[in-house]
């Protein structure tokens, strides 16, 4: 199959296009349906401690925030998030609401930075998240967290990232080892499936991800994790929004036809008034029952 590559230029409004629609719609959707933001926040800020900036990869100048719970003890599940942006844009502190309420719950909770398209392809992102957990299980116990119980998440790109690391075996044997994450939470995750999504879409638009994907078909399926569900999976927690985009509906559900094959248990929660950016702006809303959840799952996980 031939495709053709967008220029710079094209490639560059179709990012700065989605990365204002993304933002706009985000902070929108917060505004409109949380007006008690500012209680919730410092209600939150009391209950737990920040450590933000901590360098994991001094090489690559990559960071990380750490939010902790101040008062449920030193053995607490520990939840890495990753932030979405279609591998072209994003950054941990946008994400720290979600941080912030989590750890109020109990949970020592992550949010990574990994370098974007700009600057590496998929493989070298995957990369990134598996050093972040590797610094976490090197050092969450220092915060309160246990390193036997690490789960990631992410939400569009980043929950491709977090699948793609907690199932493939090879960015873990990279860094020589073992797989240390107990579970998977996938927030209306893009990229289950970049290789039949690829060869089905073939807009214009698209062209936006052969920089990080590239226009080999078999390096499609490499970065895929839907070709890597086995008995070996961790468990996976999936959500979705009913009204998300049509693309990530029909490879979500494949994703996790497959996956019960191997987890016949394996929930899927459906938000069904919710589209994409909507997904995580309702997690502002600090008694949302997906966090509710994300904790039973966890907690349900041995």
């Amino acid at each position: 199959m031939r495709h053709q590559l967008l220029t710079f230029q094209q490639t560059k409004r179709l990012t700065l296009r989605f990365t204002i629609q993304m933002n706009f719609t985000f902070y929108k959707t917060a505004l409109l349906n949380f007006a008690f933001i500012p209680i919730l926040f410092f209600s939150n800020c009391r209950s737990i401690t920040k450590n933000k900036n901590i360098l994991y990869d001094k090489e690559r100048s990559l960071s990380l925030n750490v939010f902790s719970p101040k008062k449920t003890g030193n053995n607490n599940d520990v939840l890495i998030f990753i932030h979405g942006g279609n591998w072209k844009s994003g950054k941990k502190e946008t994400y720290s609401f979600f941080a912030k309420r989590m750890a109020a719950k109990g949970i020592v909770t992550v949010v990574i930075d990994y370098r974007l398209t700009q600057d590496t392809d998929y493989y070298g992102m995957t990369m990134d998240v598996a050093r972040a957990i590797l610094w976490v299980k090197n050092n969450s116990a220092a915060y309160g967290g246990n390193p036997e119980r690490i789960f990631v998440s992410g939400h569009s790109a980043g929950a491709h990232l977090g699948a793609l690391v907690a199932m493939d075996e090879r960015f873990f044997k990279t860094l020589n080892i073992n797989n240390p994450v107990k579970g998977i939470v996938l927030i209306d995750a893009f990229g289950l499936d970049m290789y039949n999504y690829l060869i089905k879409y073939k807009d214009e638009y698209n062209g936006i991800y052969y920089p990080t994907f590239t226009t080999d078909q078999e390096t499609w399926k490499k970065a895929s994790p839907y070709y890597y569900i086995s008995k070996r999976t961790p468990p996976v927690l999936t959500f979705l929004g009913g009204k998300t985009y049509p693309a990530i509906t029909e490879y979500t559900n494949t994703f996790y036809t497959e996956l019960k094959k191997y987890q016949p248990g394996a929930a899927l929660v459906i938000n069904p008034k919710r589209a994409h950016v909507g997904m995580m702006a309702q997690f502002y809303r600090s008694s949302h029952p997906n966090y509710n959840s994300i904790i039973s799952f966890m907690q349900g996980t041995k």
